[in-house]
């Protein structure tokens, strides 16, 4: 979006409503950190006959709906990763545990780059999960979302 000239207080108005939908998720996130969140459909005897195809958990998917429809999605995420010369999951997560309220855009970005690239290579929306990525990224927008807005945010959706 560009809150470059947005005060830390707007930015945190502006993301507040789209991050809190998504914290629900935390919880599953976090429990699932690590482990693999989709698997081959191997159906009787379909690997003889027919090209096996992933199967993503039924809560991921919802998340990645979710995301999907909030002020996060950045088609210009590529720029996020440029700037910050982002190249592995690792340099993601150092660039999420030093972010700050001013560095909300960085952090959509990387949102942005797991679900929108997900719709084409489907794999990364597991990666988000399995790496630890979409856990931490919203730990730290309800860490700083919860310190500028002064209130304690709910996990719970509605």
């Amino acid at each position: 979006m560009g809150t470059g000239n947005l005060s830390n207080e707007e930015i945190v108005e502006y993301y507040r409503k789209d991050a809190v939908k998504l914290f629900a998720y935390l919880p599953w996130l976090e429990s699932k950190r690590g482990q693999a969140t989709s698997s081959f459909y191997g159906g009787e005897g379909i690997a003889e006959h027919s090209i096996a195809f992933p199967v993503y958990d039924a809560n991921l998917l919802r998340f990645v709906k979710e995301a999907d429809t909030t002020c996060f999605m950045d088609r210009n995420y590529v720029y996020v990763y440029s700037r910050n010369r982002l190249k592995t999951y690792r340099d993601e997560l150092k660039l999420i545990e030093k972010a700050t309220i001013r560095d909300m855009d960085n952090l959509a970005g990387i949102l942005s780059r797991y679900i929108l690239e997900g719709k084409r290579k489907a794999a990364l929306w597991s990666q988000g999960v399995t790496t630890g990525v979409y856990a931490a990224l919203l730990g730290k927008m309800k860490e700083l979302i919860e310190y500028w807005d002064g209130e304690t945010v709910k996990n719970t959706q509605g």
